[in-house]
Order: structure tokens, then C-alpha cells, then sequence
């Protein structure tokens, strides 16, 4: 089996290579990258021959270098602080590179600087490059590589590289990026890296859907009500008030990390637990979308923008007294849709998306909520029906699963309550789960793409989102709804399911 084909079943031990991060300085390689290495080298998943090669414009040595890491892993590592043993041996592979992205004479140095890690380790030529850069600067550095001769194209030895979001800012930008990373790689060489689908629980969607004979059978339009996806942050700019009013949080959740698990949970099963399967099933999702007509994009999907309140008991700021953020803004930190999934699985099935700034609390929750039983023969429960059965994935904090059943309470009425059962993965397994970017990286050092983003897969959702921020800006709107910090949304998102007995969920 072609190694870059292979799936998540493949016995998990890359072989030799040198890793090289551009962008090495940053803040994603101090509190993700160099800590999920570490905790790789600690549970000895890392590769016999390993080194890693950090790039950026500061001036230091490997020893500067090694120290820095050494205090990022102290503060942010999953395991810490970091263990002195091994860390001796652990840092003796990094290495660092000074540079500007942009000469062609650095590509140079970085070359004979790989050549003479290789020499002194024996570690043979495969190489990782991972992009932990604007992806404004991604094309220049991949053109780069390919002119200083750093990129093969065969399987032996292997290139690849992994690219952060976002993938474009929509869908014109987006096959631009493509393309021009596939002038260079492969696209089974490129890692489109979203940490959300890192988190052990998003994973376990696969499990629980395609492990288990008792919940199959019901994922469908015949037994689901509806499907409610909520990702909510209590935070608010801290300091990215510019970046936001450019992206707005369409762009920063959904068109990324939602679309990811809507896929996950909603998708028709794979022919096979491979990359290529897997995501097939995801883009074909995908393009199930049904489009929203532009006269009622009001009607299935609302934003807002969080005004003064208390978050966590702290009195906080409207978004429009942000710094960097317009007195007159009117870009969105709260989205909600309704969307549909035209395939025989999910004919006529809301499913809703929310995802917000300023909520009351961080949690990212999936809720499928199942159809009444036909016929209640509880009439006398208090006057109220029974409530309906529902199946919870709580993706972060606290990753596990719930699943809400009515039961008689004890007595001698027939009165009906909703109960519990609940897994957890710290209680039940008696270890946390491993992060995001300590599973991705190595997936990314196996070859194996499951997790990561196709280019086809990229395209389809900007393709959705795009249409939506079209519109949005043909209104012309000089207001939208605003929220209290602290709350769950604006009054308007509940309009979404007029009509019906449905509400939000809030976790």
C-alpha cells in the first residue's frame, strides 16, 4: 500500500526526517508545535532519526534557541514541566536557522544547513515543512523551496508540507492558494491542518457512528429531529480586534472547524477507514448542502455583534470599543444558520450551526435531538410531554458523550423525567487525551491525510460560505442585531426555528 494512502489504522512509526518550521518564534510553534514534539518524543512516537530545524528572522543560535523551547514546553506542554533527562536528549535535535522569508539566498543557507544536520545524524533526506506563517507569505516560500531544489516529488524520499488556516479568505482566493501549492507539491504531499479535528473527540465520531450497530441504524432523517452544533468562547478580542474586523467569525469558525464537524457527524460511511475514502464522504457532503436563495439568506442565517456585559462575573467591553475594531463595524461575532442536507439520509432535517464571541462559557457541543415516540401514552406527565431523547458529543471542555432518555420517577404516578448516561474520557480511559496538534503532526509525519483538508474539500465549503458574505454585502446593512456579552445570542437566532417546537440547546 502507497504509505501516503494509508489510513488510521497503519502501525504509527514515521520514518527518519527532518521537520523544519517556518515561523518558528511565533506564538503557534511556542505554546502548540515544540510542546506536542516534545510530548511526541516522551511517548516515544517520534522516529529513531528525528531532528527539527526552526526558521525565523531573529538573530540567536541553537543554544538561545533550546532554551526559548525549553521554556515554552515548561508553560504549555501537555506533561510539565518537561522532564530534565529527557529533555537533554530531546533538545539536541533542534536546530535553528536565521533568515528573511523572502531571499532566495536564505533557501541556500537552509539547504546546506539540512545537508549538514543529515551528515551529523544520518538521518536520510525525507523532509516535513510545516508553514506556521500568514498564508499571504505561503506562496513565496513554497516558490522558494522548488527553486533552491528542497522539494522532491517522488515517494522516496518524501516532501511534504503542512499549511495553517486559513485556506483563502473565500472561494476565488482559495483555488489561487490551491493552485499554486500544487505547482509545487502533489496534493497528497499537502496537510491542511485544522486543530479541531485533532480533538480526540471529533475523532471519535468515526467510532461512534461506524463501530457501533446500535446508532447507525438511527442517524437519518426517519428517527433525528434536528442537529444543533455550538461552539461557544467567552473571550473577546484580546488584541486581534483588526484581524477580526477583516475576517469576522463566518470566516473564522464555520467556513473551518463547524463545516469540519457538520461533515464528520453527518456524512454517509466510507468504503474504508482510509484518507481518501473518508474524505470523499466529506466533500460529497458538502456539495449536499442545499444553497440559501439570496432574497431569504435573513431567514437561515442571522449574525450579531456582542454590546457590554459581564462574562465569567467580569463586567467587559462591546465589540465596537474593542481596539482595532470600527465605531461603525458590522461585522458579525455571532453566526447562526440553518442549513439542510439534500441526500436521502437527511431530507428535510435542520441542521442548526451557532458559534459566538462572548458567550457565557467555552464549550463546543454536537446535540442530535431524536424524533417524539408516535403515540404518548403519558398524557398525564404534569401536563407536559416527555422531553426528547437526545444524544450529546461534547468536544471541549470535559470531551464525552451523554445520551438523554426519559425514566419513570420513582412513586406511584407514571410521571416521566429526563436521566443521563454519561462517558468521559478522563474518568473512563484514567488518562487525558492526547492534543490536537500532537495527533496531527504525527499523522502529518506518517503520511496519512484523514485528518487533514482536501483542496476539492477547501473549495466546496468557501464555495457555501462565499455566497453568504455576497449577499451580506449587497445589503448594505448599517446595523445588525447586537447581544449582551454573557448570553446566549441575540433574540433573532431563535427565529431561525419558528414554526416549529424546536430551541437552542444551550450546554
Amino acid at each position: 500500500m502507497n504509505p501516503l494512502h494509508e489510513g488510521l489504522i497503519q502501525e504509527r512509526v514515521p520514518e527518519p526526517h527532518v521537520m523544519v518550521i517556518f515561523g518558528a518564534g511565533g506564538d503557534l510553534s511556542k505554546r502548540k508545535l515544540i510542546p506536542a514534539l516534545y510530548t511526541l518524543a516522551r511517548e516515544r512516537l517520534l522516529p529513531g532519526g528525528f531532528a527539527m530545524l526552526g526558521t525565523a528572522n531573529r538573530d540567536m543560535d541553537d543554544k538561545a534557541f533550546r532554551q526559548e523551547m525549553k521554556e515554552s514546553c515548561d508553560k504549555f506542554a501537555r506533561r510539565r514541566p518537561v522532564d530534565a533527562s529527557l529533555w537533554k536528549g530531546f533538545s539536541n535535535s533542534l536546530y535553528y536557522e536565521q533568515g528573511n522569508f523572502g531571499d532566495p539566498a536564505f533557501y541556500q543557507a537552509l539547504k546546506a544547513r539540512l545537508e549538514a544536520i543529515r551528515g551529523k545524524t544520518g538521518i536520510p533526506p525525507n523532509t516535513l515543512f510545516y508553514l506556521s506563517v500568514p498564508p499571504s507569505v505561503f506562496p513565496m516560500i513554497v516558490d522558494n523551496l522548488r527553486t533552491a531544489g528542497l522539494v522532491t516529488r517522488g515517494y522516496s524520499p518524501w516532501t511534504r508540507i503542512i499549511v495553517e488556516k486559513p485556506f483563502g479568505r473565500d472561494l476565488e482566493s482559495a483555488r489561487t492558494l490551491n493552485r499554486e501549492l500544487k505547482q509545487v507539491f502533489r496534493e497528497m504531499q499537502i496537510f491542511r491542518i485544522d486543530h479541531y479535528l485533532g480533538k480526540e473527540t471529533v475523532q471519535n465520531m468515526l467510532a461512534l457512528r461506524f463501530a457501533n450497530g446500535i446508532f447507525e441504524p438511527l442517524w437519518n432523517s426517519r428517527y433525528v429531529s434536528n442537529v444543533q452544533i455550538t461552539a461557544a468562547e467567552p473571550i473577546g478580542m484580546e488584541g486581534r480586534g483588526s484581524y477580526f474586523e477583516e475576517a469576522g467569525i463566518l470566516r473564522d469558525m464555520v467556513q473551518n472547524h463547524l463545516f469540519q464537524v457538520l461533515c464528520l457527524t453527518a456524512m454517509e460511511p466510507p468504503v474504508n477507514i482510509e484518507a481518501g475514502a473518508v474524505r470523499d464522504e466529506k466533500v460529497k457532503l458538502l456539495h449536499a448542502l442545499r444553497p440559501i436563495p439570496p432574497r431569504e439568506m435573513d431567514k437561515y442565517v442571522v449574525r450579531a455583534h456582542y454590546q457590554m456585559g459581564r462574562v465569567l462575573g467580569e463586567a467587559v467591553p462591546g465589540y465596537r470599543e474593542e481596539p482595532g475594531v470600527a465605531k461603525n463595524s458590522i461585522t458579525e461575532t455571532f453566526v447562526a444558520l440553518k442549513l439542510y442536507i439534500d441526500n436521502w439520509r437527511w431530507g428535510n432535517v435542520p441542521f442548526f450551526l451557532r458559534t459566538a464571541k462572548r458567550m457565557p462559557k467555552k464549550v463546543t457541543e454536537i446535540s442530535i435531538l431524536f424524533r417524539q415516540a408516535p403515540h404518548s401514552m403519558f398524557g398525564n406527565n404534569g401536563g407536559r410531554p416527555p422531553a426528547p431523547n437526545m444524544l450529546s458529543i461534547r468536544i471541549q471542555p470535559d470531551e464525552g458523550i451523554s445520551l438523554h432518555f426519559g425514566s419513570k420517577v420513582p412513586g406511584p404516578s407514571m410521571e416521566i423525567a429526563p436521566v443521563s448516561m454519561e462517558f468521559r474520557y478522563g474518568t473512563s480511559f484514567g488518562q487525558e487525551p492526547p492534543e490536537a496538534y500532537e495527533r496531527l503532526i504525527l499523522d502529518a509525519m506518517l503520511g496519512d491525510g484523514t485528518l487533514f483538508i482536501r483542496d476539492d474539500e477547501t473549495e466546496a465549503s468557501w464555495k457555501f460560505i462565499s455566497q453568504i458574505h455576497e449577499v451580506w454585502k449587497k445589503q448594505r446593512k448599517k446595523s445588525i442585531p447586537l447581544y449582551h456579552a454573557g448570553t446566549w445570542g441575540p433574540e433573532e437566532a431563535n427565529k431561525l426555528m419558528s414554526g416549529t417546537d424546536m430551541t437552542w440547546r444551550n450546554p
